[in-house]
């Protein structure tokens, strides 16, 4: 498998996804794009993952390598390819289908619940429809994002959040966008911590730093099985 991990800053890196990539042999790639903004040929890659970052995918004018990611994330998309999208990777699949991105009623930061979403979105049993990912009906999760999206045109919700609706949904057969992190480690928190922590300011949905990280043991299996189960699920036969 030729796996390609598009990352946007040093301290939001793929954590428990490389140890998925690493158990199945995967050549993987990856493309640091706070360095260089060049791209793979969207034709090699087997998986696509778009990791997360502080910046809006709005933010074209400071970082103009947005735009050519954004159509590759597309193209990649549109090639039938498996495609996994982390908060700001998940907005970015949404603008990158003609979506809008844009902040949230609040910031959402620490541990909270997300539940499946009903079928709203559409009918399951239609003829032809694509198989839906079976989101577990409740997992606690990490989130770390001031910005949500409207679904890109024929997307299926898959879960939400009390503070926010938009929390995963799916694009046709292979393609997931999370706003949440099922990625993270016990090293790829502390990274993100140490890195924003000026973010943890006392409101409804945002948890202080000793919470955060004192809770993490206590989800960390259950995150990471369920970010195995979604991964196997992408890549299936």
């Amino acid at each position: 498998m030729k796996a390609h991990i598009l990352q946007h800053v040093p301290f939001e890196g793929p954590g428990h996804i490389g140890d998925w990539l690493a158990a199945r042999g995967a050549d993987v790639g990856t493309s640091r794009l706070w360095e260089s903004p060049a791209l793979p040929d969207p034709a090699a890659v087997e998986l696509l993952v778009v990791m997360g970052g502080p910046m809006s995918v709005n933010d074209e004018a400071e970082f103009p390598w947005l735009i050519a990611e954004k159509r590759f994330i597309a193209d990649v998309v549109a090639r039938g390819r498996p495609v996994l999208g982390i908060c700001l990777g998940a907005q970015l699949i949404a603008s990158a289908h003609g979506a809008r991105v844009y902040r949230n009623t609040a910031k959402e930061i620490g541990w909270f619940e997300v539940a499946a979403s009903g079928a709203e979105q559409g009918d399951e049993g239609e003829q032809g429809a694509a198989p839906r990912f079976p989101f577990p009906a409740h997992a606690t999760v990490l989130h770390w994002h001031g910005e949500t999206f409207d679904l890109p045109q024929g997307a299926h919700l898959l879960a939400s959040s009390a503070a926010c609706r938009n929390q995963a949904f799916q694009l046709g057969a292979r393609t997931i966008g999370l706003q949440f992190h099922l990625e993270m480690t016990e090293p790829s928190l502390r990274a993100i911590v140490d890195n924003c922590r000026g973010e943890l300011v006392p409101a409804r949905w945002i948890q202080d730093e000793a919470t955060i990280l004192g809770r993490s043991g206590a989800h960390f299996a259950a995150t990471h099985a369920l970010m195995d189960g979604l991964l196997d699920w992408l890549v299936r036969d």
